[in-house]
């Protein structure tokens, strides 16, 4: 072959492939153009799909507006409702729970008489586990022991909670003009300084005497004596219940009721086998 017809070849060969570099360079352009457009487009296709539903949004705040008042009226009662439950299934008689102007005059009578009422009652019962030689007097000592001192404690925060004068823990100052001189047993009551009687309260000549007694003679005097302090507490109960107004108070006076009441039954009893 000659020098010319090689030359005439290689030129045709690297034409060729020049040929053939410019069409990949153009169709790689092309289809990268395309995906630029393809991306443009999904970006316009999701921007006009959120426009709508902003739109259909607006459109249905709007058209409801009489019907939102109506919600909204409606709503209003019902967040009422579940407040005023929520009020009446919390827990009442806490510590510090009582609020000014949820009680009366009868509940402070009452938790400032009661206290001093209660304190006594302890007082007695403490001295039944060395002095009595009755099983069943000692546990019914510790009963009493067990069910008034948590009383006596909700009592006195209510009467923080007031305002108002915790009675003292001294029994002849636990209220001042507190007389027990006319306490005891078969006698009518004793009096706190506001002037409201406490029934049933045992007098000082009453409590030596039972503070030296032991063995039968402290378990008749014990019932004897606890007997009297009972009925006045029942008896101050029901002043409560009929005249005060916080519900704490009342639903205290009447577990004292029910609870001492049939603690009486048990103690005639007990009088009466001697």
């Amino acid at each position: 072959m000659s020098a010319s017809s090689r030359t005439n070849r290689l030129n045709r060969t690297n034409r060729l492939n020049r040929t053939s570099r410019l069409n990949g360079t153009s169709q790689l352009n092309r289809a990268s153009r395309t995906s630029r457009t393809g991306r443009t487009h999904i970006r316009r296709v999701a921007l006009i799909g959120a426009a709508g539903l902003a739109a259909l949004a607006l459109t249905a705040c709007s058209s409801s507006g009489p019907g939102s008042d109506q919600a909204g009226s409606s709503a209003a009662p019902a967040a009422s409702v579940a407040a005023s439950a929520s009020a009446s299934n919390a827990p009442t008689g806490a510590p510090g729970s009582a609020a000014a102007g949820e009680h009366n005059a009868a509940d402070v009578s009452f938790a400032q008489g009661m206290i001093p009422h209660h304190r006594q009652a302890v007082a007695m019962a403490e001295l039944a586990a060395e002095r009595a030689s009755s099983t069943q007097v000692k546990e019914l000592a510790a009963k009493i022991k067990g069910a008034q001192d948590p009383e006596i404690a909700q009592m006195s925060d209510w009467l923080t909670g007031w305002g108002q004068q915790v009675p003292g823990t001294d029994m002849s100052s636990a209220m001042p003009g507190m007389d027990h001189s006319t306490g005891g047993a078969g006698s009518s009551a004793g009096t706190t300084g506001s002037g409201h009687s406490m029934p049933g309260m045992t007098g000082d000549d009453e409590m030596a005497k039972l503070k030296s007694a032991s063995g039968a003679d402290f378990d008749k005097e014990f019932l004897t004596m606890m007997v009297a302090h009972h009925e006045g507490a029942v008896t101050m109960a029901a002043d409560e219940l009929a005249k005060g107004a916080f519900q704490p108070a009342k639903a205290l006076a009447g577990s004292v009721s029910t609870s001492q009441t049939a603690e009486i039954a048990e103690m005639k009893k007990l009088l009466a086998a001697g």
